[in-house]
C-alpha cells in the first residue's frame, strides 16, 4: 500500500531559492562502523515515461545515506539476484537466501514539464511484508530531497529514530586566492555534503554559524567591518541584517527555541559577558554579571536556561544559569578545559570540546548522572553540534590530513570524516528538522 507525501512550502523554499555559486564538494568517508551492521537491499529505481535515466539516482542517494550511519550495510549492485520496480515482481525466496533482512525497490515517473512522481516500498524479507510505501511528488530541483525524505523514513522505521537525512549543515570555508590572500565562505549544503552553496563570501573571517529554529535564517560573526558584529542572513530572501556591531566583542550567536531571542556575547560594557536580544522589541538585557570572560551561550531546548563557558573558576568550565539571570551552576568538573557547550534536543546531554593535557576533544556530558564521555580522538577538535535527531555531533578537526570537518555517533560506536578537495572546512552547524 503506497501513501502520498506532499512536500511544504517550507521544504521547496529552501530547494529552489538557495541558489550561488556551486562550491567544492565535502566527500565523506566512514573511519569506523558499527560492527554487525544491518545488511540492506536497494534496488536501482525504475525509470518510466522520460528519454534517458532520471536526473537523480534515488537509490544510490538512499544507500549512501543508510551506509553513512555505520548501522547499515547496503547490497552491492552486482550482488542483488533481481532488479523489481514494485512489490509485486519480488520474489522474497531469492532475497532471502541473499541473508539481507529488508529489501527496498521503487520508480521515478516522468510527469511532464519538469514533475517527478517518486514511489517506494520497503520490505521485511523473512515476514515477506511491507514495512512502509509512499508515492511522493516533486521537481527536478527536489529529486535528491526527496531521496533522503525516504531515507528518514526507512531509518525511522527500521530503527525506531527518526532520520536527518533531508537536514542540512552550515559550514565555513578557508582558501588562498591566486593572490595569495585568504578567502572565507559561509557554506550550506545538504547532511551528506551534496550541492554547497555560498551565503556570503568575504576577505575577512567568519565564525559561529547558527541555525534559527525553523531553518530559514542563519546567525553568524563577521569581521568585514574590522571587527567583529553579528549578522542575521535570511536564506530564503537573500536580505542580511546586522544586529550587534558594539564596539570591541560580538561573538557567538545562539538562537533561542521559539526564535524570538538571540544570546550573543559583548564586550560593550567592558567584559565579555552574555547579552540577550528581544528579537521584536530590540530590548538588550545583560544576562551575566562577573569579572571573568563569560562566552559561547547555548540555550536549553526549553528555552527556560543557557549554558555557557566562564573562566571565574580559574579556568574555562560550562556554566548554567536561568534564561532570566541570576546565579550559575558550575556543570562540568572533570578536566582543566571545557568548552563550546550545546544541548541535545531532547536537554537531558551536553556536547563540548574537553581539555586534558593538551588534547580537545568532543565529548557529551550526561546531565542526569554528570557522567562525562569522550568520543572523538584527535589533537584538536572543536564546534561540536548535534544532528536534530540527537544521533550524530558533527565538528571541526585538525590533523595530519589537515582541517576538516568530521562526526561521531553519540555512543561512539561511529566515526565520519568529511573533507575539502582544497581548502579549509570548519565552524559546523547542523540544521534544525524543517517539517
Amino acid at each position: 500500500m503506497l501513501k502520498t507525501i506532499v512536500h511544504t512550502a517550507a521544504i521547496l523554499v529552501l530547494n529552489v531559492l538557495l541558489t550561488g555559486n556551486v562550491q567544492a564538494v565535502l566527500t565523506i568517508k566512514i573511519t569506523r562502523g558499527v560492527e554487525g551492521a544491518l545488511p540492506v537491499a536497494v534496488v536501482p529505481f525504475g525509470w518510466e515515461g522520460g528519454n534517458g535515466s532520471p536526473p537523480a539516482d534515488i537509490a544510490d542517494i538512499i544507500a549512501g545515506d543508510l551506509r553513512r550511519t555505520g548501522r547499515f550495510a547496503p547490497v552491492p549492485g552486482s550482488d542483488l539476484p533481481a532488479r523489481p520496480h514494485d512489490g509485486a515482481q519480488v520474489d522474497f525466496h531469492d532475497w532471502r537466501r541473499l541473508g539481507t533482512e529488508n529489501l527496498v525497490v521503487g520508480k521515478v515517473e516522468d510527469r511532464g514539464t519538469g514533475r517527478y512522481q517518486v514511489q517506494f516500498q520497503l520490505f521485511d524479507v523473512f515476514k515477506g511484508l511491507q514495512l512502509s510505501g509512499y508515492s511522493i511528488p516533486t521537481d527536478r530541483a527536489g529529486l535528491r530531497r526527496t531521496a533522503h525524505q525516504i531515507s528518514d523514513i526507512i531509518y525511522e522505521k527500521l530503527t525506531g529514530e527518526r532520520g536527518a537525512f533531508a537536514t542540512r549543515i552550515a559550514y565555513v570555508t578557508e582558501s588562498v586566492g591566486a593572490d595569495g590572500d585568504k578567502r572565507y565562505a559561509l557554506e550550506v549544503a545538504d547532511s551528506d555534503g551534496f550541492g554547497p552553496r555560498s551565503v556570503l563570501e568575504s576577505t575577512q573571517p567568519i565564525l559561529s554559524p547558527a541555525w534559527s529554529p525553523d531553518g530559514g535564517k542563519l546567525a553568524y560573526v563577521s569581521f568585514e567591518t574590522n571587527r567583529p558584529a553579528i549578522y542575521v542572513q535570511d536564506l530564503a530572501a537573500g536580505e542580511r541584517e546586522q544586529l550587534a556591531g558594539f564596539r570591541g566583542i560580538n561573538g557567538a550567536p545562539a538562537w533561542s527555541p521559539d526564535g524570538k531571542r538571540l544570546a550573543f556575547t559583548s564586550s560593550k560594557e567592558g567584559n565579555p559577558e552574555v547579552y540577550v536580544l528581544d528579537l521584536q522589541s530590540r530590548k538588550l538585557e545583560r544576562l551575566t554579571h562577573n569579572a571573568a570572560i563569560d562566552t559561547e551561550p547555548a540555550w536549553s531546548p526549553d528555552g527556560r536556561s543557557l549554558v555557557f563557558t566562564s573562566d571565574r573558576g580559574g579556568r574555562p568550565q560550562i556554566y548554567r544559569i536561568p534564561d532570566t539571570g541570576g546565579k550559575a551552576q558550575r556543570l562540568t568538573f572533570e578536566g582543566t578545559y571545557n568548552a563550546r557547550a550545546s544541548f541535545s534536543p531532547d536537554g537531558s546531554r551536553l556536547t563540548l570540546v574537553h581539555g586534558s593535557r593538551g588534547d580537545y576533544r568532543i565529548a557529551v556530558l550526561d546531565l542526569e548522572n554528570n557522567a562525562l564521555t569522550v568520543l572523538s580522538d584527535a589533537k584538536l577538535d572543536e564546534s561540536p553540534s548535534f544532528a536534530p535527531n540527537g544521533s550524530m555531533i558533527i565538528y571541526a578537526t585538525s590533523g595530519e590530513q589537515g582541517a576538516a570537518l568530521a562526526a561521531v555517533s553519540v555512543d561512539g560506536r561511529v566515526h565520519q570524516r568529511l573533507s575539502l578537495q582544497k581548502g579549509r572546512v570548519r565552524e559546523p552547524a547542523w540544521s534544525p528538522f524543517v517539517d
